[in-house]
């Protein structure tokens, strides 16, 4: 449900806007000119264009292809100039400058320390490379007048079988840059549950784990992903609109896990350009985010692969804007469920959305007043 006031956010005000980001692939966020130079770098010769703007648009366009399977493959391009230290480390502190040029305060960054091995670093290694880079890209957007902290997710590959010791190596760096853990990959055919044991350590570690579920695949992902496996979150999560009928009339009645999610306050991580991309929704529109905002599910807005999708947090909400009428309360609102989502302390995640996060949307919105004020007072003056 939106505001009464009809305060529709401006471009420039979405982008001021403080954002927290929890869905975002590291190895789908380079920028395309790094992409070239890293791979002259490497000796790799398999880039299907070596100018950034035509490089960016291949990357756009082959993920347009509505298959997840196709979208992924993409990603071997970029995987393929991370495989050093120097490299990880620049992509990294790029990672962070960019979202917090674009307005994000918060942002969780997932990726697979799994694939980054090829040129004999060690897990460790990897881990280390990117929280530095982290680390040097808070400190370079502070020097540019920006304010960003990012949390690393490691995820582990649900088609490859070393989910429990990537689990480990995220709760051995769960004190030193790494806030949780992720499975990523293709849905079909390789359930949540082929993971278990590393479920069942996190949980007996008390550790933060989120898991893509409902993208590609239906309900039974879902449903595993919750009762089997446990998780605190759900990446994606769009095909809990399979469990809700929508009548003729407008009622609406939810199935029994699309109302656990919903009772249950699970947080959904929404990543609307991506889900177009893979097929997972056809339209803006048709979105599922539309009406499980109006049910009052607990959303979040995120951008998945910001290369692929041609996309950040700002080009997200303005899509949301423009199709839904969303007003600065409704970002505000998506916002707030996403940092009391975040897996840091509560005492952190409470003070972002007090000292940040509400004060930053409550500036906006006096900017909005005040435009009405002086619109109004000129034309009685007239």
């Amino acid at each position: 449900m939106t505001s009464e006031t009809p305060n529709l956010p401006t471009p420039d005000q979405i982008r001021r806007s403080p954002k927290v980001l929890l869905h975002d692939h590291l190895d789908g966020g380079l920028r395309p000119g790094t992409i070239i130079e890293l791979a002259r770098e490497a000796g790799y010769e398999n880039l299907p264009e070596t100018d950034a703007d035509k490089l960016g648009i291949w990357f756009r366009e082959a993920a347009d292809s509505g298959s997840l399977p196709r979208y992924l493959e993409t990603f071997a391009h970029t995987c393929a100039v991370m495989q050093t230290k120097a490299a990880l480390f620049r992509v990294a502190a790029e990672c962070a400058e960019d979202l917090a040029e674009d307005g994000v305060v918060y942002a969780e960054i997932r990726y697979a320390p799994e694939q980054h091995l090829e040129a004999g670093l060690t897990l460790e290694e990897v881990v280390e490379a990117v929280n530095e880079g982290f680390r040097e890209g808070e400190r370079r957007a502070k020097a540019n007048g920006h304010r960003i902290r990012v949390g690393a997710l490691l995820t582990a590959m649900r088609h490859a079988a070393r989910a429990l010791e990537i689990a480990e190596l995220a709760n051995r760096y769960r004190d030193n840059g790494v806030v949780g853990f992720d499975i990523a990959g293709a849905e079909a055919g390789f359930p949540p549950t082929r993971h278990l044991d590393a479920f069942e350590y996190l949980k007996r570690e008390n550790n933060h784990f989120t898991i893509h579920a409902g993208e590609a695949f239906g309900l039974p992902s879902i449903w595993q992903a919750l009762q089997w496996c446990g998780a605190d979150r759900l990446g994606h999560g769009v095909k809990i609109i399979d469990d809700i009928e929508v009548a003729a009339d407008g009622s609406v009645k939810l199935g029994r896990l699309a109302s656990y999610v919903r009772d249950k306050r699970i947080p959904l991580e929404m990543c609307p350009t991506s889900n177009l991309q893979t097929a997972a929704a056809a339209s803006y529109a048709e979105h599922p985010i539309g009406l499980l905002r109006k049910l009052h599910f607990r959303l979040t807005v995120n951008t998945d692969n910001r290369l692929m999708s041609g996309t950040s947090m700002s080009r997200e909400f303005e899509h949301l804007v423009d199709t839904f009428g969303y007003t600065l309360d409704d970002m505000q609102w998506f916002t707030v469920n996403a940092m009391k989502s975040a897996f840091i302390p509560f005492d952190e995640r409470l003070a972002m959305i007090n000292e940040v996060i509400k004060p930053g949307y409550a500036e906006l919105k006096s900017e909005w007043l005040f435009q009405q004020t002086v619109s109004t007072s000129g034309s009685v003056l007239a």
